[in-house]
């Protein structure tokens, strides 16, 4: 099946208001070695979406310590609740910078509107890469072969400083 956009009252007409999805495929915006494999479920609760998604895929990442790159495996198995509001996607004249509460903090789609399968696991499979790149907990960073060899030989401009350095009692 295809991870086309799911219109929303279509669903409530599909055996027992879900729809699932096998997925195969290279995401648009997320480079992986491999395509992503696995499912999404959508299913219709009345006044929510329960989504929920398992899938994985390798990518390639840089080691913030060495700067080697690396393989890892990147795994989604996620569930949530995305709620159906008539007023999800109106534009308001809010203030640049306002207080949100905690219960705000979720997701809405309106009822008569669409679901995009791809950019939801696009979302998940973001969340799951992590943040901080090691290619080895125990990585020692860039190696400096040359730091041995530079401090015999200095710099003609520091030149003039180290004879004072010398000159100085020790």
């Amino acid at each position: 099946m295809t991870m086309d956009a799911i219109y929303i009252p279509q669903l409530t007409r599909a055996p027992e208001q879900t729809e699932e999805i096998e997925i195969k495929d290279f995401l648009p915006g997320l480079e992986t070695l491999t395509p992503v494999r696995g499912r999404i479920c959508v299913q219709h609760q009345g006044n929510y979406l329960e989504v929920s998604g398992q899938a994985e895929a390798i990518i390639t990442c840089t080691c913030n310590r060495c700067l080697q790159q690396y393989n890892q495996r990147v795994v989604v198995n996620t569930k949530e609740i995305i709620w159906l509001d008539a007023t999800a996607n109106e534009l308001q004249d809010l203030p640049l910078e306002r207080e949100v509460a905690v219960e705000d903090l979720v997701e809405s789609l309106p009822p008569d509107g669409y679901f995009y399968p791809s950019e939801w696991l696009y979302e998940q499979m973001c969340l799951e890469i992590p943040q901080r790149q090691l290619c080895d907990l125990n990585c020692p960073g860039i190696l400096n072969r040359a730091a041995d060899s530079a401090e015999e030989s200095v710099d003609s401009r520091w030149a003039s400083l180290e004879a004072l350095k010398k000159q100085l009692p020790g």
